[in-house]
C-alpha cells in the first residue's frame, strides 16, 4: 500500500491522504474533501461486518467551533466534540445533550528552546526565565472562565490519574507530586510575583521601583496558537498575567494547517500545545520528546541544539552504566527513553519514567496549564453510543 504511491520515498504518508486508501477496519474512506468533509462506508470484508449496523458515517471537518456548533443546532450533524467557549456556561447542567467526561491528557504551552528569546542567556538563566513566566499564569482563572469543564490545574506533564504501568497511579496528589504549586498565584499573589521578579533578575533583567520591567531590559515574545476561540482566550489570559510585570506577549493566530507546520518547524517563541494519551501509560507522553520525534516541537536536540551539552543523567542506582554530566539531549533523554522501553522490571520502569519527567520538566520548556476533561454533544435520537 505504501510503495504503491508514486512518491512514497519522498512523501511516506502520501498513500493515505486521499479517499480509497488501504485499511482493514469496520469502515473504509470513500470520499474525502480536504478541510471540509469525509465519508466512511461499511467494509463488507471486515471480519465482523455482520455486526456493523450503521452503513455510512459522514464527518464535517472544520477548525471553526462556532460553525461546528451551528451545524449541530441546525441538525446537520449528530455529534460534535467542541463548542464555542461562550456557550459552555449555558449548556452545563442544563442541556442533556452536553456531556463532560474524564480524559487522560494535558493542555500546556511550550517554549522553543532555540528561540532568540534565550539566545544570549546561559542554560540556567533561560530556565529561570521560563519558570518565571510559568508561575505568573493564573491557571485557576483559565479553568473557571475559559475551559469551564471541571479541569484541574496542571503542574506536571504526565496527567493526574494516569496509570504507572505497575498496577498503580503515576500521580495521586495534585500539589505534592507536581513540580510547583499551581495555586500559588491565587493564594499568595504578591509573593509569587516577587518570586518571578527574582528569577528574572537572576537572568539579567532589571526592574523599576514600580515593580515593572525596566526599559533597559524589556522582554517581548510571541505566542503561537490556532484560531479556535478557547485557545485564543487562554492566550489572552496569559498575555494579561505576564503583563503584570511588564512582559510584552503578542499573540499570533494561524489557521490549523499553518499552525501545525509553524510549530513543527520551530517558528515560534512560545506556543499552545496539548496531548491526550493514546494509551494509559506515561511512556506515551514521554517518548514524544526524543530528538527525532515528530512531536518534539520544543526542538530538543534539533538543529543547532544538537550539540548543546547541558543535561545530566545518572542511572547507576538502577543498575545501569549510564552516568552523563553535561551531555546532549540525545545522550541523556533519548537514552533514558530507550532504557524505559527495554526495561522488564515494573518498579524500575516506574522509577525511570519519573526520572524522564524530572529531566523534561527541569528545562522549563513545558508549561502545564490544566489536565483535560473531554466535552461532546450527542443528539438525543442517537442510541447505543
Amino acid at each position: 500500500a505504501v510503495e504503491a504511491y508514486k512518491d512514497w520515498q519522498t512523501s511516506p504518508g502520501g498513500w493515505c491522504q486521499d479517499a480509497g486508501f488501504v485499511s482493514n477496519g469496520a469502515y473504509v474512506c470513500t470520499e474525502w474533501n480536504h478541510d471540509t468533509s469525509m465519508t466512511y462506508e461499511k467494509n463488507p470484508y471486515w471480519y465482523d461486518a455482520d455486526k456493523v449496523t450503521v452503513n455510512k458515517l459522514q464527518f464535517m471537518l472544520s477548525a471553526d467551533d462556532t460553525a461546528i456548533y451551528s451545524a449541530y443546532n441546525a441538525g446537520d450533524v449528530d455529534f460534535i466534540d467542541t463548542v464555542p467557549t461562550n456557550e459552555i456556561a449555558s449548556l452545563k447542567d442544563v442541556n442533556p445533550e452536553f456531556h463532560i467526561i474524564d480524559a487522560l491528557g494535558t493542555y500546556y504551552a511550550a517554549f522553543n528552546c532555540k528561540s532568540a528569546l534565550f539566545a544570549d542567556k546561559t542554560p540556567e538563566q533561560a530556565a529561570c526565565m521560563r519558570e518565571a513566566f510559568s508561575i505568573l499564569i493564573d491557571r485557576d482563572y483559565i479553568i473557571e472562565n475559559v475551559a469551564q469543564c471541571g479541569q484541574k490545574p496542571a503542574n506536571s506533564f504526565i496527567p493526574y490519574g494516569m496509570a504507572d504501568g505497575n498496577g498503580g497511579i503515576f500521580k495521586t496528589d495534585l500539589v505534592e507530586q507536581g513540580y510547583f504549586d499551581p495555586f500559588a498565584i491565587n493564594n499568595d499573589y504578591e509573593g509569587t510575583v516577587e518570586k518571578a521578579r527574582t528569577l528574572l533578575k537572576a537572568a539579567g533583567y532589571k526592574f523599576g521601583d514600580d515593580g515593572m520591567l525596566s526599559a533597559e531590559t524589556p522582554i517581548s515574545l510571541e505566542y503561537l496558537t490556532n484560531e479556535a476561540t478557547s485557545h485564543v482566550k487562554i492566550a489572552e489570559a496569559m498575555q494579561q498575567d505576564l503583563a503584570a510585570i511588564g512582559i510584552d506577549m503578542t499573540i499570533k493566530q494561524c489557521d490549523w494547517n499553518v499552525f501545525l507546520q509553524e510549530r513543527k518547524n520551530g517558528n515560534f517563541d512560545f506556543a499552545r500545545e496539548g496531548w491526550i494519551a493514546d494509551f494509559n501509560d506515561p511512556i506515551n507522553m514521554l517518548e514524544m520528546w526524543i530528538t527525532t520525534s515528530g512531536n518534539n516541537d520544543v526542538q530538543f536536540g534539533k538543529g543547532n541544539a544538537a550539540d548543546t551539552k547541558i543535561y545530566s543523567l545518572d542511572l547507576t542506582s538502577y543498575g545501569y552504566d549510564t552516568k552523563v554530566e553535561n551531555g546532549t539531549w540525545a545522550e541523556t533523554y533519548d537514552v533514558l527513553i530507550s532504557d524505559i522501553k527495554s526495561c522488564t522490571d515494573p518498579e524500575t520502569r516506574y522509577a525511570l519514567m519519573h526520572e524522564a519527567e524530572d529531566l523534561l520538566m527541569s528545562t522549563g520548556c513545558i508549561v502545564p496549564l490544566y489536565y483535560y476533561t473531554d466535552i461532546y454533544m450527542l443528539d438525543s435520537n442517537i442510541h447505543g453510543f
